[in-house]
């Protein structure tokens, strides 16, 4: 039992469409995905959504380097992020029972600072360690 992937590609002068097809025997679901050249000068949005996963900051899917969503649900339209393309921390944000104003080590087993990437970690456990 395994499954086939196919891969169809059409081309015109501004843009190119991949369209994986993915045949499993044991199911008739077909996915399909469109995917644009790089948009060089796009702005990130976040969260943005993608497959069946939420994603607040650049991600490293199928790709060499990290990239994010042009639109808020992928539609085809992306770019490779640079450095101020990252997730910024939101402060305040809301930890256990204290309001944090900046980078904690608290609750953190290895002492390296992090924040929360929305304004309240204990609802989204949304978060990233600090530079």
């Amino acid at each position: 039992m395994g499954s086939l992937m196919l891969l169809f590609v059409e081309t015109t002068n501004s843009s190119a469409c991949i369209f994986p097809v993915i045949l499993n025997e044991l199911s008739s679901t077909v996915e399909t995905i469109t995917h644009f050249p790089e948009v060089k000068d796009g702005e990130c949005v976040f969260p943005f959504h993608y497959k069946n996963g939420t994603y607040y900051d650049c991600i490293k899917s199928k790709a060499r380097h990290k990239w994010c969503s042009l639109n808020k649900t992928y539609e085809g339209y992306w770019k490779f992020c640079s450095a101020e393309d990252f997730a910024s921390c939101v402060f305040p944000f809301w930890y256990r029972r204290l309001i944090y104003w900046e980078c904690t080590d608290h609750g953190e087993a290895f002492g390296r600072k992090w924040c929360s990437l929305t304004k309240n970690f204990n609802k989204d456990r949304i978060w990233k360690y600090c530079e």
